[in-house]
């Protein structure tokens, strides 16, 4: 537990010195949940605003997490492997298991402290949302789903990205990529019914709907994520991310040094 605990404050320790990863964790989000409001108040009617910038707080939330998954995972365990870190940690004791635990924990807490600005600058801008206390821990989970998906796709990014900004571009990439084909970024309304198919299956998006439609209701998130079919496929989906990417680490990162 040591060395996890260890890792663990390393990790999180970089995210907060390196400026890029809160301008792109929380800023980035922060910015686009602004501008997209400012741009609501025109198109949207003043009984449905409260609704729609609930929406999109979630969203913007759902896309922070990608962010910190997805992109600054992957660049923390390349810039291990430009700095000589992931050799050092090979010589010691440290497991590899142990290793990766304590670096998703750091993405954990990240991902936590850029939800918690979200939700304030959402609330400060007028966005409100229902449910009870119930619905508000089964959306918890369900975004604790969605960093579980990021950081096992950052795994497996840094594994295989030898240098930093490779690491940085293919994330970014990947996390807005996948935003705007998934239905995070365009409303699944109309998002095209090609790309639907794919909403349903990538855990971070379904688990973004799970939350909408918790938080919101189902016109909000625009299907129901939550039948017994979906939400298994978004659990074993994320598990099997999960896994693919432990596996890549443990047995590639860790050979490669």
């Amino acid at each position: 537990m040591i060395q996890v605990l260890g890792t663990f404050t390393k990790t999180f320790k970089c995210f907060l010195r390196i400026r890029a990863v809160s301008i792109f964790t929380v800023i980035f989000p922060m910015f686009l949940l602004l501008i997209t409001v400012v741009s609501l108040n025109k198109s949207i009617s003043t009984s449905d605003l409260p609704l729609a910038k609930g929406v999109l707080t979630i969203s913007m939330i759902a896309f922070s997490l990608m962010l910190a998954g997805v992109l600054n995972l992957a660049g923390s365990i390349s810039r291990d492997r430009e700095t000589g870190v992931l050799t050092k940690l090979k010589s010691m004791s440290i497991r590899p298991w142990q290793d990766f635990l304590g670096r998703i924990m750091a993405v954990g807490l990240l991902s936590l402290v850029a939800a918690v600005f979200l939700v304030a600058v959402g609330i400060a801008i007028g966005a409100r949302f229902s449910g009870n206390i119930t619905n508000y821990v089964e959306a918890f989970g369900f975004l604790l789903l969605a960093i579980i998906s990021a950081a096992s796709i950052g795994l497996i990014i840094g594994t295989y990205a030898k240098l930093v900004l490779a690491a940085f571009f293919t994330g970014l990439g990947i996390a807005l990529g996948t935003a705007f084909v998934s239905g995070i970024f365009i409303s699944y309304d109309i998002l095209p019914s090609y790309f639907r198919g794919f909403a349903h299956i990538y855990p971070i998006s379904s688990a973004t709907s799970s939350s909408i439609y918790l938080l919101q209701g189902k016109s909000a998130a625009g299907y129901n994520p939550l039948t017994a079919g979906q939400i298994i496929t978004t659990i074993l989906i994320s598990v099997g991310l999960l896994a693919a990417g432990v596996f890549v680490y443990t047995k590639q990162g860790w050979k490669r040094e």
